[in-house]
């Protein structure tokens, strides 16, 4: 099966959005199918409102319609709710295309916050995007049903991986003081980085990431380390030279640093919230509290083997192969429910 997947999110963006992407999309071939990408690149772009970093594309319907065709795909998913998206979701629609979608980031919430849109407006039309769809991916069944409590329809489970090769146990490549306390992520209003940097903690606090609140937490908290975006071997070395993993964020819909970090045998605090309750739970290889500053200093006696060992259980493959067949599933309860429009190859009628 060739899946072509439209998304709004791409380099040179660094988040769980483009993460996943790429790294289901290397997973494929090896469950016997492609994973192709219609993008902004090629495209003129603009910036987000409210995320200027953040450029989103201009591009005409029959721009998008002719490189969807350019794929020939068998099945196209689409990954945000962006212009790209929008405009693949309406020619899906206008020639009775099967298509699914899936649901990355809170954006009533992260709008919210910086505009205080109303969040019902912003659910209400994220419905209306997703339920056009044969099946919505969610990263948790919490998600999931939470997605289902508010009145989407056909929540399916998507979980992520993690490269195990790349990412594990080896020896620290920071001299700072002990213990190293580490966040990894957009530095950015909505992952909530204040909570971590206000806590009074012994040793070190250091920050990998870079984003628009990048500025004013560096004049707030002097004395915290902030070393930028970091990829590949340097970011692995970094997590696992840190003895806590710390998880500020209240609104994440999974967490994939979650994941990077116990692989790297790196122990997590965090809020009981979504993302982490649904990754560390009860394994004992994190502690969950309201109180973050009593959940750092608790999971410095985590064995470093336990957070390795949870993160074992996640693997891009297994993520690719969930994907897939959610696809197929969601092909097929399409075809069943009305035959007239869902037999059409995805390829003949876009």
């Amino acid at each position: 099966m060739r899946i072509l997947v439209v998304t709004d999110a791409w380099r040179p963006q660094v988040n769980g959005v483009v993460h996943t992407l790429e790294a289901v999309a290397r997973a494929m071939p090896e469950i016997g199918a492609t994973m192709d990408f219609l993008t902004p690149q090629g495209f003129p772009t603009a910036p987000m409102p409210t995320y200027r970093e953040i450029r989103l594309a201009l591009a005409s319907p029959w721009e998008v319609e002719k490189r969807i065709e350019a794929v020939a795909p068998d099945h196209i998913h689409i990954a945000t709710e962006g212009p790209l998206g929008l405009t693949a979701r309406r020619l899906c629609l206008m020639r009775n295309v099967i298509f699914t979608t899936s649901y990355h980031t809170r954006f009533p919430e992260y709008l919210y916050a910086r505009t205080r849109f109303p969040m019902g407006l912003s659910y209400a039309a994220l419905r209306g995007f997703h339920n056009a769809g044969a099946g919505l991916m969610a990263s948790t069944q919490r998600l999931a049903d939470e997605l289902e409590a508010r009145g989407f329809r056909k929540p399916m489970i998507w979980s992520r991986g993690v490269d195990q090769d790349l990412f594990h146990p080896r020896e620290s490549v920071l001299d700072l003081p002990r213990p190293i306390f580490l966040y990894v992520g957009r530095v950015a209003p909505e992952k909530n980085i204040e909570a971590f940097l206000s806590l009074d903690l012994p040793g070190s606090k250091v920050v990998v990431g870079d984003g628009p609140a990048r500025a004013s937490l560096e004049t707030a908290f002097p004395q915290a380390h902030f070393l930028g975006t970091k990829r590949g071997e340097e970011l692995a070395r970094l997590y696992a030279s840190a003895d806590v993993f710390v998880f500020p964020s209240l609104t994440d819909t999974f967490g994939i640093v979650l994941l990077e970090a116990l692989a790297c045998g790196v122990p997590v605090a965090a809020f009981p919230v979504q993302g982490p309750a649904d990754v560390i739970g009860d394994s004992g290889a994190g502690v969950l509290s309201n109180d973050l500053r009593a959940a750092c200093l608790a999971a410095l006696d985590i064995p470093r083997a336990a957070a390795r060992a949870l993160s074992s259980r996640y693997t891009w493959r297994a993520s690719a192969e969930q994907f897939l067949a959610n696809v197929i599933a969601a092909r097929e309860s399409a075809q069943a429910q009305n035959l007239s429009w869902a037999r059409r190859p995805c390829a003949e009628a876009v």
